[in-house]
């Protein structure tokens, strides 16, 4: 360090004896020290330390403000060269010189005090981080005290005459009013609203409004009762002659709006208003008259050279861009947080912003189109039901007000396409982009319009790379959302520019360009030959450029993975569409695909593009890479790597079926061998593929099978079939399968042998199957091979009713032989059995309840294969056997899966038989009478819903309990023609929301929840009237709670628990639904209560709580408070010593949806600055148990989001 001595020798020397006194040397000096610092090898000891840090302190005291400044900035890298006592000696000079009567020394030294904090090393984790947080938390109450002080320190300095001064109180008063006391808070408010009335002086008045703003940016939760006093002030401030306070209001209204969504409500079409006639204010220029030229339009579509506005009107003094800009943004907040006003919005605020697309300045109309982005993002349908047109309200909706507005909006952004300005040009993109997800094929008419805009984009050698990728982003999103007939004629004109692209060395265009290479050759011949036009249309001169591109890019190797693999697949698209046109160019290729087929990093895409090529109607001649490519692709199906198994074996079942006889049986049995570890119940989906390939294969090459005898592959079906995870898919890919394997007569394999492999362990006794849904599934194959066998099916049939008459028969013989019976007649009449009735209902009588299930699902199910031979026995012995119940269920089946033809001659004689028992005692009965009655109202709305309705006025309240759970099974989640009747009398259903019978209003709440969860445009204009009674429901009452004695013991039981549980189920469904026509702050006032309530409750309002986190964070912020309270009772309740274990876990299982709950809150924004919220992570980080099950819910929601990241 013999540079920094002498260096540090001739600083000391300028400094201390002024041995050159002039400020230029003390500047160089100190300049010299600085870049000595900032190296790592300075090592100083403690004498040089020690000096070094009294001349910097001393430096700060220096005349000229160069040399200050030059001091303040060596403080940053000296705090990390000397030890903790030198930087507290720092510290201490500084904190002392912000006393000091200098003005400029306090400045000096606040920003010195800045520097130091900002260098000091941050706390580490565990236990540091653990102490410093409840340090701060104990800083922050002893601060409370001075609060009232700070508080009257920084109210006079809001009329500084400096205005940085002013700054940095609003700032500091910003911070203080999210911890202060309320009384401060009051007193706060009331000095504001006192100046804002007298209105003094001008200058003083912005700076309130400013203030008024950041007060309610920081602690919006605080001021909204406060609203109705200010928004008047703020609203006549607006029109006073001031642009910079006019700008301030319009600030504060975006606050308000943002921050006090409930309070600032009344007071939005003021908003609005004051927002619009501002958003056009710009008294400094005249627009000319948009109308005069309508036509302009067209004439301009070919006229490329079109520069934009060359001599745009430019006044530095002009400031009314400013609040234009304040406008634009206050438009926004309010579009983003008051999505039930979008009607109204299109109505009135979506003309104004399209208006203002020529806005002159470019910040301006880059918030203009921020705003109406929102206002798209807003209109896009969160939900399928809400874009189906018969689940959708009648009349105006905003998609169709949207819709109307498509020209309005193209006319706009045709000149904005060919501006100069890159940004606006990218708002365009970006807007365009919005609508047609918005609004999928909304601008066929007006792509003529468009595409010059967009060439233009990508052809400008002016255009940025991110606006060139945002051009192709957009060009590619009209592509797929439009038909192609509509980009036939701007084929010539987009190739080129497209072409030019994907041979752009950054390779983000060229991965855009190539996804728009394969979109476009969709478009120059689709395969769909949906229209006329798509086959006159010619893409020959186009497929040699198109090609040529994408070749070049294929066979690279040193670029990059995104490109290389949207690469392989422009080219599968290439060849998919247009491998007929290209007979000498595809031999090459295809190698070049088996070459990317080999490497690890592009096999997957590859497989994907081998798969849409094999699909093509063209029928590419791919035999010459067929016996390479299929024992790659079957060493695929051993690797680690689910999607490119998955697509693998998709990819060998097209191959398989379009090129059977190039597949030769080497190649089969190379994939055979790889399948049996696919065939299992851990992957399901992987197993269905299989199970598809190998049905496959038995149609196309029958005798590959024949070692499937011996091999391990059956053996994996046999378990598989045994497996009670088989259903859905997987259950119908196995059916298939066994369908086509007995049609091979393959020997060995034959319909006996199969039966024999499927039922022998019910019959050898060894064991009983461990679950049901085996016994199903055996029974299902069973039938498949019955059907596809139908010689062989009455031998079958008739040991299948022996095994169950055979008193030596096992329970699982008779549960298979009635399952399978049941199974084969519903596809074969079984009516030629004459003994099966009395079989089936001697079977009723059986000790084993899965027995009596069994023969009640057969009796149906048989009873569907022959409707006129079954039913009216089934009438019959329903309405003089004692067994209804069992008798019921198998009706059910009936009405579930008979065609609606053949049960309409039975409709009356059912229902009259239905209603006899829906005043059963028996809760069962009803519940299976009310399934067959909802069923049975389907297949005839008009008669039977009516009929439905007149019993609500029944006196029985079963008969009433009865009729509305019918309802519940007349809603699913697809259209029905039972729709618009059931809308319009579903209130009637939910008026027994309010019947005095517990049980009825129990099961209108549960009809009520599948109403919201299945087709909410049912419930959704109800809501007003409904969610009173709802909540209601939600409150405990205490004329409901009763002591039961068991014994010496007492217990308290709760008859409305069930109540309160279906009615806050409902209320959770209804944040999924139905969110905008809720009001939240009474929503979450019961949300509230329920955090207080029974167990099973406090675990449906954590999932609440974490949900409505994510959807309105705002309003829960307003709320973060009162929630605290009970999540923290919650987290610190013991269990009794001598509680059971179960208790323990009720518990721990409590604490752990609440610590969940907490971890959602923590992600809204500002919610840490609540001074409950950190105290409570005070708590938590300083108890152990509590520190351990936080952070493990932290780590398992950021390994969620990394997985839901994962796209493959």
């Amino acid at each position: 360090n013999r540079n920094f001595i002498l260096l540090f020798s001739r600083f000391f020397c300028f400094i201390n004896k002024r041995f050159l006194p002039v400020f230029v040397s003390r500047f160089m000096a100190t300049n010299d020290l600085m870049t000595e610092l900032q190296k790592d090898s300075i090592k100083l000891d403690d004498d040089s330390e020690r000096k070094v840090v009294r001349m910097i302190l001393k430096l700060l005291e220096d005349k000229n403000g160069e040399v200050q400044n030059l001091a303040v900035k060596c403080l940053g890298p000296l705090v990390s060269k000397v030890k903790e006592y030198q930087v507290e000696t720092i510290v201490d000079t500084l904190c002392t010189n912000m006393l000091s009567d200098k003005e400029q020394l306090r400045d000096i030294s606040s920003i010195g005090l800045k520097t130091v904090i900002g260098e000091l090393p941050p706390a580490s984790s565990g236990k540091n981080t653990t102490n410093t947080m409840t340090t701060t938390t104990n800083t922050t109450r002893l601060l409370v005290n001075f609060h009232p002080s700070i508080l009257s320190c920084l109210l006079p300095q809001l009329t500084s005459p400096r205005l940085a001064v002013r700054k940095r109180t609003i700032m500091a008063l910003g911070h203080l009013v999210m911890s202060c006391g309320n009384l401060v808070f009051i007193d706060l408010i009331e000095h504001l609203l006192t100046e804002l009335g007298r209105n003094d002086n001008m200058s003083t008045t912005r700076t309130y409004i400013q203030c008024t703003a950041a007060i309610s940016r920081q602690a919006g939760h605080r001021i909204g009762e406060y609203l109705e006093k200010i928004i008047p002030l703020v609203v006549k401030f607006c029109n006073v002659d001031d642009d910079e306070l006019r700008e301030y209001c319009i600030q504060a209204f975006e606050s308000f709006v943002r921050r006090c969504p409930k309070e600032v409500y009344p007071h939005v079409p003021t908003v609005i208003s004051i927002c619009l006639r501002y958003l056009t204010y710009d008294p400094n220029y005249n627009f000319d008259d948009e109308d005069e030229d309508d036509n302009a339009m067209d004439a301009e579509q070919n006229d490329e050279d079109y520069q934009g506005s060359d001599d745009e009107y430019s006044d530095d003094d002009d400031m009314s861009w400013k609040v234009r800009r304040a406008a634009a943004k206050c438009l926004d907040a309010v579009v983003s947080t008051r999505h039930e006003m979008l009607p109204e919005f299109y109505r009135s605020v979506s003309p104004a912003l399209v208006c203002r697309f020529k806005e002159r300045e470019e910040n301006v109309k880059a918030d203009v189109f921020h705003a109406y982005l929102s206002l798209l993002k807003q209109t896009r349908p969160a939900q399928s039901w809400l874009a189906d047109p018969d689940a959708m309200e009648q009349g105006e909706t905003p998609l169709t007000m949207l819709q109307s507005q498509v020209p309005m909006i193209v006319k706009a952004l045709h000149k904005q396409l060919k501006e100069k300005s890159v940004k606006t040009r990218q708002c365009c993109f970006n807007m365009l982009t919005e609508l047609v997800n918005v609004l999928p094929g909304a601008l066929t008419q007006h792509i003529p319009v468009l595409i010059p805009g967009i060439i233009f984009s990508l052809n400008d050698k002016s255009s940025s790379s991110n606006l060139k990728i945002d051009a192709l982003a957009c060009l590619h999103v009209i592509m797929v959302t439009h038909p192609a007939h509509a980009f036939h004629a701007h084929v010539p004109a987009l190739v080129p520019p497209v072409v030019a692209c994907v041979g752009d060395p950054f390779y983000k265009i060229t991965s855009e360009a190539l996804l728009v290479t394969q979109q476009l050759v969709k478009v120059i011949r689709p395969l769909d030959n949906q229209s006329e036009a798509s086959d006159s249309f010619d893409p020959s001169p186009y497929i040699n450029d198109l090609f040529t591109c994408t070749i070049k890019r294929l066979k690279a190797a040193d670029i990059d993975q995104e490109v290389k693999e949207r690469a392989i697949s422009c080219m599968g698209q290439i060849i998919c569409n247009l491998g007929d046109r290209l007979p000498t160019e595809l031999p090459g290729t295809l190698l070049i695909f088996l070459e990317r087929l080999k490497n690890e990093i592009t096999r997957l895409t590859t497989v994907k593009a081998l798969t849409l090529i094999a699909g093509s109607p063209l029928k590419i001649d791919l035999r010459p890479v067929l016996p390479d490519a299929v024992p790659i692709l079957a060493s695929f199906l051993r690797k680690n790597q689910r999607a490119l198994k998955l697509c693998t074996l998709a990819a060998l079942d097209i191959l398989l079926r379009n090129y059977s006889s190039a597949v030769t049986p080497v190649m089969v049995d190379a994939v055979l061998a790889e399948l049996p570890p696919l065939i299992s119940e851990s992957d399901m989906h992987v197993s269905q593929m299989a199970l598809s390939f190998l049905s496959t294969l038995a149609v196309t090459h029958p005798s590959s099978l024949g070692q499937l005898s011996s091999g391990n592959i059956l053996q994996q079906l046999i378990a598989l079939v045994r497996s009670p995870l088989l259903q859905g898919g997987a259950l119908a890919a196995m059916l298939d399968f066994y369908q086509a394997l007995v049609a091979t007569e393959t020997p060995g394999l034959g319909y006996m042998d199969l039966l024999r492999m499927l039922t022998g362990p019910v019959y050898s006794q060894s064991a009983a199957l461990p679950h049901k849904q085996a016994y199903c599934s055996i029974a299902k194959c069973v039938a498949a091979l019955t059907r596809a066998c139908p010689t062989e099916g009455p031998a079958v049939v008739g040991q299948f009713i022996q095994d169950v008459k055979n008193s030596r028969s096992t329970d699982s013989i008779r549960l298979l032989a009635l399952l399978s019976l049941g199974e084969v007649g519903h596809h074969v009449d079984l009516s030629s059995q004459p003994e099966l009735k009395t079989v089936i209902l001697d079977a009723f009588s059986s000790s084993s309840e899965e027995v009596k299930s069994a023969a009640s699902y057969a009796l149906g199910s048989i009873a569907v294969g022959n409707l006129p031979e079954y039913l009216p026995f089934v009438l019959q012995e329903i309405s003089s056997s004692k067994r209804q119940y069992l008798l019921l269920h198998s009706l059910k089946e009936i009405i579930s899966s008979a065609s609606v033809s053949g049960l309409k001659p039975y409709v009356e004689s059912v229902w009259s038989l239905l209603l006899k028992h829906c005043e059963c005692q028996e809760e069962g009965t009803r519940n299976v009478v009310a399934e067959c009655l909802g069923k049975l109202t389907l297949i005839d709305p008009e008669t039977l819903l009516p009929r439905l309705k007149g019993y609500l006025l029944s006196g029985s309240s079963y008969a009433r309990s009865s009729v509305v759970t019918a309802v519940k099974f007349t809603i699913s989640d697809q259209p029905q023609p039972i729709d618009p009747l059931l809308k319009n009398c579903i209130g009637d259903f939910l008026k027994t929301l309010e019947d005095p019978d517990l049980n009825v209003r129990r099961v209108a709440l549960v009809t009520f929840n599948s109403a919201a969860h299945n087709k909410p445009s049912l419930i959704r204009e109800l809501l007003d009237s409904v969610l009173p009674q709802l909540y209601n429901e939600t409150k405990v009452r205490k004329e409901l709670i009763r002591e039961v004695e068991m014994g010496p013991f007492k217990h308290t039981v709760d008859d409305g628990l069930d109540l309160r549980k279906a009615a806050f189920e409902c209320m959770y469904t209804l944040l999924d639904s139905c969110l905008d026509r809720i009001d939240i702050f009474t929503f979450l006032n019961h949300v509230e209560d329920g955090l207080k309530d029974h167990y099973d409750i406090k675990m449906l309002t954590f999932l609440m709580l974490a949900r409505l986190s994510s959807l309105c964070p705002s309003a829960v912020l307003q709320r973060l408070d009162r929630l605290v309270e009970p999540l923290r009772a919650t987290c610190t309740t013991k269990v009794k010593a001598n509680s059971v274990k179960q208790e323990f876990e009720k518990q721990d299982e409590l604490k752990r949806s609440a610590m969940r709950a907490v971890v959602a809150l923590l992600t809204i924004p500002e919610a840490e600055k609540s001074p409950l919220m950190s105290e409570f992570q005070s708590q938590i980080s300083s108890n152990q148990e509590l520190a351990a099950i936080f952070d493990s819910i932290q780590r398992d929601s950021s390994s969620a989001n990394m997985e839901s990241m994962d796209t493959s």
